[in-house]
């Protein structure tokens, strides 16, 4: 009976070298900065307590959605780290 032998076959030893553009290209792992981030939440507290006003208008917010919107766009406006916005 004619079998094969294993060190014909090739295997890798189980280690992987992982991509170099994984992590290293970012600045750090975290998309919104710490002040950020704060002024998100406290921007949905007062969208949870129905007290969230759109700019000029002055109209209630409804979208949950909308919400996070002004809350991001606040943050930008005050300098703090937020992605970019998507071009069109």
């Amino acid at each position: 009976m004619a079998t094969k032998s294993r060190s014909s076959r090739s295997r890798s030893s189980g280690t992987r070298k992982r991509s170099s553009s994984s992590k290293s290209s970012k600045s750090s792992g975290r998309k919104y900065g710490k002040k950020a981030q704060s002024k998100i939440s406290k921007v949905m507290r007062e969208y949870g307590k129905g007290k969230l006003r759109s700019g000029r208008s002055g109209k209630k917010v409804t979208s949950q959605k909308q919400a996070v919107a002004i809350g991001i766009s606040e943050a930008r406006r005050e300098g703090d780290k937020v992605p970019r916005r998507k071009a069109a």
